[in-house]
């Protein structure tokens, strides 16, 4: 019962990261710049991954789509390719959690659902070190522009969807981490079942040999008393 229970704990905290990782996709704010003036003329600079926009202070925003992705930069498509890998192990991560884990009644036997639940935690902890990757290097690329004082193009800031990435890789790592803990469990119930097999081959070649044993005897005395009567 114990385990079962750090089971749909570890499977809560995967999820509610996988949740988290694939939220940071469509939001707007990876980084975000602000340039203050009078009232009129504040307006709010961001980008994601997909877009970048302004926002003037009526809150009217006029964006635009990135035209190609040949011509994107390199971290751009870095970011993009690991954290659609990091939503597709989640994914798949999830649904080997629900056949391995003990509260279902699917996936087999005990040994395979065990290793089923341990392939879920790898996948989940690649999936969380892929979006922290991601956030990573999108919020190097942001702090190494905003600290250059060569950089005379406009600086951003972290926006919040970096941390919001961050927080659901560690909740993946977390509860990935958690799920292989039942890898040793699998091994021992491996173990007992070779080691009732061989018990139960060893019991059987005893029971053989007491019969073959009980049966030359018996044998022995019918040959020795046929050889009584004969000699009568």
């Amino acid at each position: 019962m114990d385990n079962m229970a750090t089971e749909i704990v570890a499977f809560l905290l995967t999820i509610s990261g996988w949740i988290l990782v694939s939220s940071t996709l469509p939001t707007d704010y990876w980084k975000v710049s602000s340039v203050d003036g009078t009232v009129i003329t504040t307006a709010t600079f961001w980008s994601n991954l997909w877009k970048t926009c302004v926002t003037d202070s009526t809150g009217v925003s006029n964006c635009k789509d990135f035209p190609s992705m040949l011509a994107l930069d390199a971290y751009v498509q870095v970011c993009r390719g690991l954290m659609i890998a990091s939503v597709c192990l989640g994914f798949f991560g999830a649904v080997l959690a629900l056949i391995g884990m003990k509260c279902t009644k699917i996936g087999g036997s005990e040994t395979s659902k065990a290793r089923l639940t341990v392939l879920s935690g790898f996948q989940f902890i690649l999936s969380g070190l892929c979006s922290m990757t991601a956030c990573s290097i999108y919020a190097h690329r942001i702090t190494t522009d905003f600290f250059d004082p060569l950089f005379v193009a406009q600086k951003f800031e972290l926006g919040a969807a970096l941390f919001i990435g961050w927080a659901g890789s560690v909740l993946c790592v977390l509860g990935g981490f958690i799920f292989c803990l039942s890898l040793p469990e699998g091994f021992s119930i491996r173990a007992e079942y070779s080691y009732s097999g061989a018990a139960s081959f060893a019991t059987a070649r005893n029971k053989h040999g007491r019969a073959v044993n009980g049966l030359h005897k018996e044998s022995g005395m019918t040959s020795r008393q046929f050889g009584r009567n004969a000699y009568v």
